[in-house]
């Protein structure tokens, strides 16, 4: 059996079952590397190497929930609470309800995409924009499933598409630089006007699937209890923080969030971000300066089990790549299919998917999809359109459904803050069957089609 496929059934398997997902990482690495050929000592060596390269976002987590806590003591999340509250009105009908529902689940959406595009803060914002509005989730009985669907899609489908921030990067700098990079020697070439075209069928699947997610699948209502949230779960939390909000407090907190995500778009650091906005909290006198070590450990408490996921993940991924057999699952795949185009794209897109659910990100995948499905497209007769459809969508099936995705990892971190949204069953779960599935639907019809 290929070591890659029996790792992340291993992964996937403990983490429906409950297991902790960092577990489930490592023992997924572990039995990977071992039968991969590996000796402990190697597989063990591997993983060490690699947890380095989630150590980054972690931190960046930790300093993400740190401001969060901080911005939750200027009295602007209760503010926001209280408004949204207020368009409920004293009756609260249905017809109020789902007209709040709308216009949430819709700000939710344009925010998340605009993160990609339009201000590329990728998961930095919803840490602080989300824990303030689970108050009104919960008068709603609004399903955080479908929350997390809207944003996970909002987190993978723009750069998917739109060839601006991270779009920029995916589609430009990523997918089309290694296409043309692998298909160099085989005469093949793709040209920028062709990436979001051939893509635009895959999203086409999402949006779907987003489609399904919202309006059938998590439209009746959920009950949830009213607990209070980690980000004010902190010491010296003064019972006078529930009166009407200072003016100052709530300039600060505004000021804070500006500086935090220009800091971050001028450095690209949201390490260097949070720092600053937690500064200047502090230097406004939303907080007291002894208080702030407490407050910046409930803030790193709270992002701590993400951010081990994450530098699990970076771990595991050197792992697969170190046993060599993610080449080999390729190869052996094809080695059974003859000339039939068809099932060649279905498993190239399956093959795409167990090497990125392990991994979780479609960014850091490419290279290596690239490098092996475009010499198979091309021997297969898929055309250049064909080519980039297949190789775009198996790389964003990791981001879209992994539970070592921070498109999944980031929506779980802000509706998880009462402990009420499991990860798995209610993040992972929901938009692996709402996104996986049609990507994987819509890609081979893109396969075919071009």
């Amino acid at each position: 059996m290929n070591a890659v496929i029996i790792a992340v059934l291993v992964m996937v398997g403990l983490s429906l079952a409950r297991v902790s997902v960092v577990f489930a990482l490592v023992v997924g690495a572990l039995v990977g590397g071992l039968v991969g050929g590996l000796s402990i000592e190697d597989t063990l060596s591997a993983f060490n190497e690699g947890v380095g390269g989630g150590a980054q976002v972690a931190l960046a987590y930790a300093t993400l929930g740190a401001f969060a806590v901080a911005i939750s003591r200027s009295g602007l999340p209760d503010l926001l609470a209280r408004r949204l509250i207020g368009m409920l009105g004293q009756e609260a009908t249905e017809a109020r309800q789902a007209t709040v529902k709308a216009l949430l689940l819709t700000a939710v959406l344009l925010v998340s995409i605009s993160s990609q595009n339009l201000i590329p803060v990728h998961i930095a914002f919803i840490p602080i924009l989300i824990p303030p509005l689970l108050k009104v989730m919960n008068q709603l009985r609004l399903d955080r499933r479908a929350v997390a669907c809207a944003l996970t899609f909002g987190l993978t489908a723009p750069y998917m598409l739109l060839p601006a921030g991270f779009g920029a990067i995916f589609l430009n700098d990523i997918l089309l630089a290694n296409i043309n990079r692998a298909g160099d020697v085989l005469g093949l070439e793709i040209t920028r006007g062709m990436v979001p075209m051939a893509m635009a069928v895959p999203v086409g699947g999402m949006a779907l699937g987003l489609a399904v997610a919202l309006f059938i699948s998590y439209r009746k209502p959920r009950e949830y209890q009213a607990l209070d949230l980690a980000t004010t779960n902190v010491p010296h939390h003064h019972p006078e923080s529930d009166a009407e909000p200072h003016t100052l407090g709530l300039v600060m907190a505004g000021v804070a969030i500006v500086a935090a995500l220009g800091i971050q778009l001028w450095t690209g650091s949201m390490v260097l971000g949070g720092l600053v906005g937690f500064a200047l909290l502090s230097v406004g006198g939303i907080f007291k300066w002894r208080e702030a070590d407490d407050l910046f450990t409930s803030g790193m408490r709270m992002m701590a089990l993400i951010g081990f996921i994450m530098i699990s993940a970076s771990g595991f991924a050197a792992v697969m790549n170190a046993t060599g057999h993610i080449d080999t699952l390729v190869q052996s795949s094809f080695d059974i299919i003859g000339d039939n185009r068809g099932l060649a794209a279905l498993i190239m897109l399956l093959v795409g998917l167990f090497i990125t659910l392990g991994i979780g990100s479609s960014f850091s995948t490419i290279p290596i999809i690239a490098a092996i499905f475009v010499p198979l497209a091309v021997q297969f007769g898929f055309s250049p359109l064909a080519t980039v459809a297949l190789v775009g969508t198996a790389a964003a099936l990791g981001d879209a459904g992994s539970p070592a995705s921070d498109s999944t990892l980031g929506p779980t971190s802000g509706l998880n803050v009462d402990r009420q949204h499991d990860h798995i069953w209610d993040s992972v779960v929901p938009t692996f069957l709402h996104y996986n599935i049609p990507l994987i639907a819509f890609g081979w019809a893109a396969a075919m089609l071009f």
